[in-house]
């Protein structure tokens, strides 16, 4: 080795699945001269994916590591999301789509629903989602990538993916193998330590595999970080009490694959609905201490509108994190290092996350504090805007038809978030915050979709004359429908 060259950190992933084989292929594409990748899984051990929805960041993902966008959506029979669709959240019967984008645009310094609440008391404007291209495209089931102008209101939408999760890891395998990643078949049964530092990991055969950085992408298991370094658990299931999903893929129907997810709120929970090109995965996420997993499990298989494909999956889970998802030399991502339900599609964005952080504060040959607290704080701040974000869906709603939901609604929220909704209904203001997910557009999604409605609004929207706003309205809203009419629909983008 030449005598300036720094040795490669020798990065030791314990769990294949999403989140195994996303790291390794984070780190094999973007620092291929700071590390060695080993990746180790069992085939024994399946992977927890039941069908994934995601966020827009998953296309920076692929994009930054060159991945073909049509070549993964071919690998993993994936369509477009332009959004999520809540069903009976605020009372049954009600219906709103959260976007991937904004809603009209910003008026001297104002945010554009300061003028839409001005005008829609008076009753004078369409529902919010006229003012959305992504909305009204995912209403119409159309599709086309977005212009590259943020601040046309026509085009500022974004668009995620959903597909088949038993699809991706494999793709992943073999892309990062390509690149130089050593990945070991077996079962891990103990770690060697030195105080918060683990030194190897030892297979069942007895083999030993030594590192100096460890990813514990083991799932809810979290075998390195949660099992050998017994780091704590904050445990959030009073504000998120649903603990069981019980999944089960159907048939696809005969008409238009949907751009979009789709969320129903259920008597103890709620249930997906992810449309990929070959079938349509669905789910009942539920509390198990509002409803049996017999009664669960019938009441999804009742509500499909496909033949199921397999028999009824259950799963168990809790909501919350580890206190650190860094120790010692062990960095947890996914599961590993907590978990928040899917009910804004957040699963795989964790990970990306976490990878970012990584390779943002990636070691050289020791792991420094700086970095290792830099990092916990960046995932801290995910989880916890997520949460409350999470929790608003449940406590902002008017329902009374079940315990869940009487629970949900009357329950103590965290500060945090009880300051956002004092915030938004005083003034229609949205609380910033400099990191974490969700903006101010998904903020106003969820409030105004659930009825969560303002006393008062920016008093500059009361400048303009209230004839000329409500033409300006009128001819954004026809402006985005002539353009979304304009598009494809989404069968035909797909190539289908």
């Amino acid at each position: 080795m030449d005598s300036g060259e720094k040795r490669k950190v020798r990065v030791v992933i314990v769990g294949g699945g999403t989140a195994g084989w996303m790291t390794a292929a984070g780190l094999a594409g973007l620092l291929p001269a700071a590390c060695e990748v080993t990746l180790i899984e069992s085939e024994a051990i399946g992977i927890v994916g039941v069908g994934e929805a995601t966020l827009p960041h998953l296309r920076l993902y692929l994009e930054r590591l060159g991945i073909d966008e049509a070549e993964f959506m071919a690998a993993t029979e994936a369509t477009y999301k332009l959004g999520i669709e809540f069903r009976d959240f605020a009372r049954i019967g009600d219906r709103y789509i959260h976007p991937f984008g904004t809603y009209g645009r910003p008026l001297s310094g104002v945010a554009f629903h300061h003028y839409w609440l001005r005008r829609a008391q008076a009753g004078a404007v369409p529902p919010i989602g006229a003012f959305s291209a992504g909305v009204v495209a995912a209403e119409r089931r159309r599709f086309e990538r977005p212009g590259s102008d943020p601040s046309d209101p026509t085009t500022s939408f974004g668009y995620a993916y959903q597909f088949d999760a038993t699809r991706f890891a494999p793709f992943l395998r073999d892309w990062s193998e390509a690149r130089g990643v050593t990945r070991i078949e077996g079962r891990i049964v103990s770690a060697d330590r030195q105080g918060d530092t683990v030194t190897a990991v030892t297979l069942d055969d007895g083999r030993r595999v030594e590192g100096d950085l460890f990813v514990d992408c083991s799932g809810f298991r979290s075998l390195l970080l949660g099992e050998a370094l017994a780091e704590p658990w904050e445990d959030w299931s009073h504000w998120l009490p649903c603990d069981r999903a019980v999944a089960v893929p159907c048939t696809s129907p005969p008409d238009t694959i949907e751009p979009f997810t789709r969320a129903t709120a259920m008597s103890a929970g709620w249930r997906w609905r992810i449309p990929l090109r070959h079938r349509v995965g669905n789910g009942y996420v539920y509390a198990s201490g509002h409803i049996s997993d017999d009664e669960a499990a019938a009441a999804l298989l009742a509500a499909l509108n496909g033949q199921p494909l397999a028999d009824p999956r259950m799963l168990r889970f809790r909501a919350g994190r580890r206190r650190r998802s860094w120790a010692g030399n062990v960095v947890a991502v996914g599961l590993a290092s907590g978990f928040l339900e899917p009910l804004e599609s957040t699963s795989i964005y964790l990970v990306q996350a976490a990878i970012t952080s990584l390779i943002e504060h990636f070691p050289d040959s020791r792991v420094a504090d700086a970095d290792r607290d830099g990092f916990n704080a960046a995932i801290d701040a995910e989880y916890d805007r997520i949460r409350d974000f999470l929790i608003l869906h449940y406590h902002a709603t008017e329902r009374t038809d079940s315990t869940f939901w009487n629970h949900v609604r009357t329950m103590t929220v965290p500060d945090t978030l009880a300051d956002k909704l004092a915030l938004w209904r005083s003034s229609a203001q949205v609380a910033k915050y400099g990191h974490g997910l969700f903006l101010e557009p998904s903020w106003v999604a969820v409030y105004l979709g659930q009825r969560v409605l303002p006393t008062g609004w920016d008093p500059r929207a009361d400048r303009p004359d209230a004839a000329g706003l409500d033409r300006a309205l009128g001819s954004l809203a026809q402006a985005i429908a002539d353009r979304v009419d304009a598009m494809p629909s989404h069968d035909r983008a797909l190539g289908l």
